[in-house]
């Protein structure tokens, strides 16, 4: 499979003497051995992974995994120790610096955990500052702004400055700033983790609902693992600088890796992460199938499907797709049981 975004061989290692560092890790030094013996840190280490056009691909780890390294490597704030970073057939690594701020100006954005935001500048100037650096002319980018000053839900707000907004108003703000540009590829670097959490699920409803109509390319950093499977349409799992999975939501619940990410998911609610279509097995359809009972929507959460059930009185339903095509059929009882946790080793 290959993406608008390919990563091949990606390493970084922080420290004076990177390539001496590169060539004992792949001698078989690890993370930490490397930091013991050379005061080297091996951030990311031979990472292959393919972001498709028009998805959310959440990269996802604990502290010092190297996904914040990763982000920073796709737009080049950082340079890779080796490998390369293909985006639309293009090696940006080999980029000069001309070529560089020119890509950044026109295919990419980032929205930042801290928000970033000019502190001096209000926040229709904020949201056109990507236009501003693209030589847009004020009236047109002050027109565009506005649009998308709406479309994040901060109408009457355009002549304040940062300080007066709330975080999750800022965040917004940043959000506006990011999509206002036109960038096909927008990287966000654990963007809601500093909002509290309601605010952050009503934030994680807007980029869904923006998305639904935008399809832009998103690469999205998270140390959630509920925020995770909740965007994304694939999930990448790293850590201590390696990439241990990348799957569906419904793969890494249903089949993880290795028990590092089997632990993750322990305690994940797999009723509200798990959607129905994820449990309905090819043994399931029958082209004959008979169209009586409760239709259940095969995006519709696990335990939705199952309240919707238990409200009809039916032990059975007829799992539909789009246009009410009827894809297969599950019980309820098949439901509760997708939705218990999985008992914890001994």
């Amino acid at each position: 499979m290959s993406g608008k975004i390919e990563l091949r061989g990606l390493t970084k290692i922080f420290g004076p003497e990177p390539e001496m560092a590169l060539k004992l890790a792949r001698d078989g030094l690890t993370k930490h051995q490397l930091l013991d013996t050379m005061g080297h840190v091996l951030a990311l280490k031979d990472i292959d992974l393919d972001i498709e056009a028009e998805y959310i691909h959440v990269v996802m780890g604990l502290s010092g995994s190297g996904k914040s390294t990763l982000i920073r490597l796709v737009n080049r704030l950082i340079e890779p120790t080796a490998g390369s970073v293909t985006i639309d057939g293009q090696d940006i690594t080999k980029f000069t610096a001309n070529e560089l701020m020119e890509f950044r100006r026109q295919k990419i954005a980032m929205v930042f955990q801290r928000f970033a935001l000019f502190p001096h500048k209000n926040v229709r100037d904020n949201v056109a500052y990507g236009l501003e650096v693209q030589g847009i002319e004020k009236k047109v980018r002050h027109t565009r702004a506005q649009e998308w000053i709406e479309r994040v839900g901060l109408t009457g707000y355009e002549g304040r400055v940062p300080a007066e907004l709330s975080g999750g108003m800022q965040q917004r703000v940043g959000l506006a700033r990011a999509l206002c540009a036109g960038a096909e590829i927008l990287l966000m670097d654990e963007p809601f983790g500093a909002l509290d959490p309601l605010i952050r699920c009503e934030m994680q409803d807007v980029l869904l609902a923006l998305q639904a109509e935008l399809q832009k390319t998103i690469l999205f950093i998270t140390h959630d693992l509920d925020e995770a499977l909740r965007l994304g349409d694939r999930v990448a799992i790293m850590r201590d600088g390696n990439l241990l999975q990348d799957a569906s939501p419904e793969d890494v619940v249903l089949r993880p890796a290795d028990s590092h990410i089997a632990e993750f998911v322990q305690g994940i609610n797999r009723g509200r992460a798990l959607t129905v279509r994820a449990i309905l097995s090819k043994g399931h359809i029958d082209p004959h199938i008979a169209t009586s009972g409760p239709h259940i929507p095969a995006a519709m959460a696990l335990e939705d499907a199952a309240a919707l059930l238990a409200r009809e009185g039916a032990a059975t339903g007829l799992v539909v797709g789009p246009g009410d095509q009827v894809m297969g059929r599950l019980t309820l009882a098949e439901i509760t049981q997708a939705m218990t946790r999985p008992a914890v080793p001994a």
